[in-house]
């Protein structure tokens, strides 16, 4: 299993593949998801990219963290599980 990244601060123009793009120099791209609002479709600002490796993960977190992508400095962190309430 990867490990998965929180990209935030993103342009409402950034696409799954532009992300794919810009992380694959890093290691390989398991997923790139942009969440996008499902009533709007259009973006949320935020995305979630999974890579092959931690080693991998790391590396793209320190190297993309800041940089200018589309136009917006991004934000790139490890990604957090939020827990789930229980459903009874």
């Amino acid at each position: 299993m990867g490990k998965k990244i929180y990209v935030g601060n993103l342009s409402y123009d950034t696409s799954d593949a532009g992300l794919a793009e810009a992380f694959s120099a890093h290691g390989t791209v398991l997923s790139a998801r942009t969440i996008v609002d499902r009533d709007t479709g259009r973006s949320k600002g935020f995305a979630f990219v999974e890579m092959s490796t931690e080693d991998e993960a790391r590396s793209a977190i320190s190297a993309l963290n800041g940089v200018n992508l589309d136009g917006r400095q991004i934000k790139v962190n490890e990604s957090i599980d939020k827990p789930r309430p229980d459903r009874y």
